[in-house]
């Protein structure tokens, strides 16, 4: 039955999104699909959805906490040019400190809300990492990030990427970046802090939660 349910519903969600993306299209950017979201609460659980995530690893997924599906579209190349500088500079960084290991755009993380969530590029503890058993690390680690960006695409609309990164913050994250290339602007969240903007900044800094990190991001506009 189960199996049925989650067939059923796959159907479902793909056929209603490939009607939808044919009438509405971003007005931002009409070559790249806006993501579609459907209410699935009632017909699917946390381990239903992680199971048509490993039934349809072609497709990116998110579950909010909540109970909505999130069908994301695909990226366009100049955003994915992007997202691919900003993992190798953060990625140089953590392989040269050490202290934490990262993780790219295609990693899906359970947070304690019960979301699930997968940040364009995130960053956890050694410490935390190495504390998740060998199949927690091989599936959906079952942890906030300490650290995530998020890099908003031309699709993408400001506030639910605004929501999200409040919903990291609360989950336990120490500090998220949302990086928006169209303004230039980044915003900074942080536990108990009101949201920093930096206006078309050179670079920005991770110190103290990263220590000795700095994004490029002029490479990302």
């Amino acid at each position: 039955m189960a199996v049925l349910l989650r067939l059923l519903v796959s159907r479902t969600i793909l056929d209603n999104w490939k009607r939808t993306m044919s009438t509405i299209l971003s007005p931002i950017d009409s070559h790249v699909p806006p993501n579609f979201i459907v209410d699935v609460h009632s017909v699917l659980t946390g381990k239903d959805f992680d199971q048509l995530v490993r039934d349809n690893p072609e497709l990116r997924m998110e579950l909010t906490a909540t109970g909505e599906l999130i069908l994301m579209s695909p990226t366009g190349s100049k955003t994915g040019l992007s997202n691919a500088e900003l993992n190798r500079q953060l990625g140089n960084w953590a392989k040269a400190n050490r202290s934490g290991v990262v993780f790219d755009s295609s990693t899906l993380f359970v947070l304690p809300n019960g979301a699930r969530r997968s940040p364009d590029a995130s960053w956890v503890t050694r410490k935390r990492w190495e504390a998740l058993t060998a199949e927690e690390q091989d599936g959906f680690a079952p942890l906030c990030p300490d650290f995530v960006i998020e890099l908003r695409s031309r699709s993408d609309n400001l506030p639910p990427l605004e929501d999200k990164m409040i919903e990291y913050i609360a989950n336990g994250a120490l500090m998220a970046w949302l990086i928006d290339p169209l303004r230039k602007w980044v915003y900074i969240y942080r536990p108990n802090r009101t949201t920093e903007i930096l206006e078309d900044p050179d670079a920005v800094s991770g110190d103290p939660e990263l220590p000795g990190f700095r994004l490029d991001v002029r490479e990302l506009w």
